[in-house]
């Protein structure tokens, strides 16, 4: 039985990891060993803030309706539950964008929320 030698193999994968350390500084990018660890705690960092910026943007959306509500002298929270006792099925990322680019449109859903029918 012929004897294997895995030096190809090797290469391809040192190759692949290096590919993915790509702009990374200093010797990770450049070093199989730095490069592989690194690009392990990237992976890790990716799939945590990938959950976590869910949660930011909800909170920059939640920011916008707020201050939008207070300037028609209204609570966020007040806001949300008239919305929700009226019946109107809006999410913070539309409600938000409301907000900034159709402010006579949230003025009229908050004078909706205020007069309930």
């Amino acid at each position: 039985m012929p004897r294997v030698k895995r030096g190809t193999m090797t290469h391809k994968r040192h190759v692949k990891v290096l590919k993915l350390a790509k702009g990374y500084w200093g010797g990770k990018s450049r070093l199989f060993k730095t490069a592989k660890e690194q690009v392990a705690k990237s992976g890790n960092y990716a799939f945590r803030d990938r959950r976590a910026k869910k949660r930011e943007f909800r909170r920059l959306w939640i920011a916008r309706i707020n201050a939008a509500c207070r300037d028609h002298d209204m609570q966020y929270s007040r806001f949300i539950e008239g919305l929700t006792k009226a019946g109107i099925l809006l999410d913070r990322k539309v409600l938000s964008d409301m907000a900034i680019n159709d402010a006579q449109g949230f003025a009229d859903l908050i004078e909706r929320v205020k007069t309930p029918a």
